[in-house]
């Protein structure tokens, strides 16, 4: 057995899964072997979480069965707005999403599956709760915006996709088709990204066999950091900071002699431009042509990663999804401390696909360490000290 140390287990094997798969050197992230470029464009978020969960892609009759059911499972209790009414409304999202969706399980229950341990493979179960945390996730973080404003939530409406209700419910009106293509490609982009932090966390807690929704808790606890889904908060804010793109130059170089981060660019997995950067790109370039003016920010931002990819690129830095994605949801009018909230919608998709497949052939996780502490001393009574 190895004892060397590798710190935040890089590059170490945690698991064997067939769910997702990244080439950082080509630049290429696959979900069950499909492109995520093609399936931005041609899939839905219904059609990816469903391949995600199942490993193929769906009929249109599997498909529509699947997309009823998420439909169906979009209203919360009435204790779950109550709850939230009583969380402070300064508080960030992420932090109301974790307690919200711990809280499902105690109304919603469905534990008690795990107690002898060998019922853990119930498929039924297993895809029941999937379809209830997928649903009601969007659900939670589009009811937070009204009420954190003191206002109630709005209702769920049926008739309408995943992500057409999440903005419907979100801003109050009848979502522009446009804006939900958009919403909808995001969704997909962000669905899954192989064993990331917190894949991980949901991972180890899941090998307890604890409840789902706790499990999920977990995983957006982890999100929740800088380091990981909250960098497209930080990314707008970067933005805001320079304000505009004659000020990039020197900016970077501050910053850069500073060994300051430069968030968005960057990612541990890809030694090229993320793939899904690639695409997010595009659709802001549609969203200019679409709407006729070119976003201060987004000009910025492109000024930002041509000065970048200058001085880091040659060190295979360059934009990672985070980049493009906070432009976009600004630009629709959703508040920054949002955005690591609807990677959540998402990525809870790849959560419990990782979930799933962690208890069909489950061992809990124990890993060891290397002891760098004092040696065997014997105790010293307090009045000798």
């Amino acid at each position: 057995m190895s004892s060397e140390y590798l710190p935040g287990l890089a590059g170490v094997p945690a698991t064997k899964s067939n769910i997702s798969d990244i080439d950082g050197e080509k630049g290429v992230l696959a979900y069950r072997g499909y492109d995520i470029r093609e399936l931005a464009l041609k899939s839905s978020f219904e059609e990816t979480a469903l391949l995600l969960l199942d490993g193929q892609l769906p009929t249109r009759e599997e498909l529509d069965e699947f997309d009823q059911q998420l439909r169906g499972e979009r209203r919360v209790k009435y204790n779950i707005r109550e709850i939230m009414k009583y969380l402070p409304s300064t508080g960030h999202p992420m932090e109301m999403l974790q307690t919200a969706v711990a809280s499902l399980g105690m109304f919603y229950g469905g534990d008690e599956i795990f107690s002898d341990g060998y019922q853990a493979e119930d498929d039924y179960f297993i895809h029941s709760m999937s379809v209830k945390i997928i649903s009601r996730m969007a659900t939670i973080v589009a009811m937070w915006q009204h009420v954190r404003n003191g206002y109630d939530p709005i209702e769920p409406r049926s008739d309408l996709s995943h992500a057409e209700n999440f903005l419907y419910m979100l801003h109050g009106r009848d979502p522009d088709p446009f804006e939900a293509r958009i919403i909808d490609a995001c969704l997909v982009l962000h669905a899954e990204h192989t064993i990331n932090a917190s894949t991980f966390a949901a991972m180890v807690c899941g090998s307890t066999l604890a409840s789902p929704f706790l499990v999920i808790a977990a995983a957006i606890g982890t999100l929740a950091g800088p380091l990981h889904g909250g960098a497209n908060q930080r990314v707008v804010e970067m933005l805001e900071e320079i304000g505009r793109p004659e000020n990039v130059k020197d900016w970077l170089d501050m910053k850069l002699a500073e060994k300051e981060v430069i968030w968005g660019m960057g990612h541990r997995e890809y030694k090229t431009k993320d793939p899904r950067a690639i695409v997010l790109q595009k659709m802001m370039v549609e969203w200019i042509e679409r709407k006729g003016n070119l976003s201060p920010m987004f000009e910025t931002a492109l000024a930002l990663e041509e000065a970048c990819e200058k001085e880091l690129g040659p060190k295979g830095v360059y934009p990672n999804v985070d980049y493009y994605s906070g432009i976009l949801y600004t630009e629709m009018g959703i508040p920054a401390d949002q955005f690591t909230p609807i990677f959540a919608v998402s990525r809870i998709a790849g959560w419990m696909a990782h979930w799933r497949e962690q208890l069909s052939d489950n061992r809990i996780f124990r890993p060891t360490q290397i002891y760098t502490g004092e040696p065997a001393r014997e105790y010293v009574p307090i009045e000798k000290r």
